[in-house]
């Protein structure tokens, strides 16, 4: 492994010696593998392993970030020379900078963060058996003629630094494991998947769970049929509920709102969701791979209310987005190694309700359970919202038969406002939403 804080001081003295006013560095190193079974044959076997450096100089009020994946001390000097060149020539934004000294993380302790698996890496062996487990288990279920499984592990080391002072870094983990089932043949084929990710291994539910649970909601897919056409509640299944908080967190983006294209450039004070519901980030829940003790310009990352009680109270915003509204910046930066700081969330939590999905489906009298997405249309200045859904048809709150190739199609300001909440979130999830019923969408099937 590479000595990631000393690479990165590297990178800011050959900036500064190339006419940097202020620059920050990144450096990122990690190893990957992956193994992927299908019909029984080892289909892929991945490893990758390296490193890759990122660097950001500002010459008064302009910027320019060049990246690497070539650590040698020539190409920091070359690399350094070419940020200084391209910064020069950018530009001017009065709202680029670095942090100041007062506003930069001080003190953390990464341990408390648990976010890397202490015990050896897996061997390609140890993947290959958990995926052929996992697809074992699937194929027991009577009626299921195909599985793809796969299994991965990575580990992945990061050190920012800056020549305002800070310098700092960790380390993450992760074990993944996921099955897809296949059922019928030909145009009455159906699938469905299931899987799961710790940074623990010892976290992880077994094969045997993930397999049988991919197989069982593929087989309830059989034989599905477009709903009717028509509006209808619609109850968003806990696996596909938190992308509605998405499009709601991408609405309040610091970067959205500084161009002014979001449906929510005036709810800020509003309600936007429901009395009683609350959107919350806390940035600090150990085992989580969305925690981190810093942001990605170095301020102090800490919990924060986004929604109470339904009333949006702020914008997620980086120092950048933050200058050019006139705010402070939530210390949401987030970066990679070729381009500079942008806003975005980690852990969100929204405020569960007190029914079970079960009790949702019992309530709703007839409509859709939604239990996969694709494609989507969302107009970003407005709000309105269509996506492809599939699921099952729900009558006299009882399930009935498996639906697919429909749309469901409301604005995502009055669905927000009319959601009921189940109690049904995951725990171990980043993002910690439950099933989610809107009342009144508009449904088009047959």
């Amino acid at each position: 492994m590479h000595d990631l804080p000393k690479l990165t001081a590297a990178l800011l003295a050959e900036a500064r010696k190339a006419g940097a006013d202020a620059a920050d560095a990144l450096a990122v190193t990690g190893n990957s593998q992956g193994i992927d079974i299908r019909q029984g044959a080892l289909e892929q076997a991945e490893r990758s392993e390296g490193g890759e450096v990122g660097l950001r100089v500002l010459i008064g009020t302009r910027q320019a970030c060049v990246s690497a994946s070539d650590i040698s001390p020539a190409t920091l000097a070359r690399l350094a020379e070419r940020a200084v060149a391209m910064a020069r020539e950018a530009p001017e934004d009065p709202t680029v900078g670095l942090a100041d000294p007062d506003q930069l993380a001080q003190a953390w302790d990464i341990a408390a963060f648990d976010l890397c698996d202490p015990t050896a890496e897996p061997t390609p062996a140890d993947l290959e058996s958990a995926a052929r487990a996992v697809e074992a288990a699937a194929l027991e279920t009577p009626g299921i003629t195909q599985v793809e499984a796969s299994s991965g592990w990575s580990h992945r080391e990061m050190h920012l630094a800056t020549s305002g002072g800070f310098s700092g870094g960790y380390a993450r983990s992760s074990r993944s494991l996921s099955a897809v089932a296949f059922t019928g043949s030909g145009t009455n084929m159906e699938r469905d998947w299931a899987g799961e990710g710790r940074i623990y291994a010892s976290d992880m539910p077994s094969a045997a769970e993930i397999g049988a649970l991919a197989a069982r909601r593929t087989l309830e897919r059989a034989g599905s049929v477009k709903p009717p056409t028509g509006a209808y509640p619609v109850l968003f299944d806990e696996r596909i509920a938190s992308s509605l908080i998405g499009h709601l967190l991408q609405a309040i983006n610091g970067a959205s709102i500084a161009r002014g294209a979001s449906w929510l450039m005036d709810g800020l004070g509003r309600q936007i969701l429901p009395a009683g519901m609350s959107i919350t980030e806390n940035p600090h829940r150990p085992r989580i791979s969305g925690s981190r003790p810093f942001d990605g310009e170095g301020l102090p990352t800490a919990p924060r209310t986004i929604v109470q009680d339904g009333v949006l109270l702020g914008w997620t915003l980086d120092l950048g987005t933050a200058r050019k509204l006139g705010m402070t910046s939530t210390a949401n930066a987030s970066r990679g190694t070729s381009a500079p700081p942008s806003p975005s969330t980690s852990n969100i939590d929204l405020t569960p309700g007190t029914a079970t999905r079960a009790d949702l489906i019992r309530d709703m009298g007839t409509g859709l359970l939604v239990t996969s997405m694709i494609g989507a249309t969302i107009n970003p200045t407005t709000g309105d919202y269509s996506r492809g859904a599939a699921g099952f048809w729900v009558e006299n709150g009882e399930l009935k038969y498996p639906v697919n190739e429909c749309t469901i199609a409301g604005n995502l300001r009055d669905m927000l406002l009319r959601m009921t909440a189940a109690n049904d979130a995951k725990a171990h999830y980043a993002t910690r939403v439950p099933s989610l019923l809107v009342e009144g969408l508009t449904l088009a099937g047959a």
